[in-house]
């Protein structure tokens, strides 16, 4: 299967293909995924380190469970699940607060244009990192998976395994403390 052809086939069919056997169509999976894996572990992380363990663990476990995963709902929804998993698991061996934070510059243009721009974007991104890092790890998680991987609230209680109503919970939760966080940011630069 040549690159171009690749890119070209829908995730569906790549991931049948994965599912009889095809190392190229897996390979071609988890490069389709590694981004979105590696910055939603670090999201949930805060740390380097430990989003390249989760991303990892979670493309050792998309080899090894490849046959569970329904073809026509896709590999995000079941990698997202399982990311969340693995980054609890983590959260729980290390016993220690962890700043949820955002990749560097990951949702950025490479080249802004000019340094004020640039400076001003840094600025938010490190204030969004300091407000996530605020937020309980279960809120956190409810916000990252719908506002900022746009699942749906029913798909984000699929994969944290809690029921709707609680998830719009987590989610009203987040958006009041992070309101009353820019809020108190916004008063104390004045």
């Amino acid at each position: 299967m040549d690159p171009e052809t690749a890119a070209e086939i829908p995730e569906r069919d790549l991931l049948r293909l994965a599912q009889k056997g095809s190392r190229d169509a897996l390979e071609r999976l988890i490069m389709r995924h590694e981004r979105k894996v590696f910055a939603l572990a670090f999201r949930l992380t805060g740390s380097m380190a430990d989003a390249q363990d989760a991303a990892q663990e979670t493309f050792v476990r998309l080899h090894l469970r490849l046959g569970e995963i329904q073809a026509e709902r896709g590999a995000g929804p079941w990698l997202a699940a399982v990311v969340v998993n693995v980054c609890r698991d983590i959260g729980r061996r290390r016993r220690r607060s962890r700043l949820a934070a955002m990749p560097p510059s990951a949702d950025l243009p490479d080249s802004l244009p000019d340094p004020e721009r640039r400076f001003s974007a840094r600025e938010s991104e490190e204030a969004l990192r300091a407000a996530l890092a605020t937020l309980p790890e279960k809120e956190r998680a409810a916000i990252l998976l719908r506002e900022l991987e746009e699942f749906t609230t029913a798909e984000v209680a699929r994969l944290l395994g809690s029921s709707e109503v609680t998830v719009r919970s987590q989610i009203c939760n987040a958006r009041m403390r992070l309101r009353r966080f820019f809020s108190r940011r916004r008063e104390g630069t004045r």
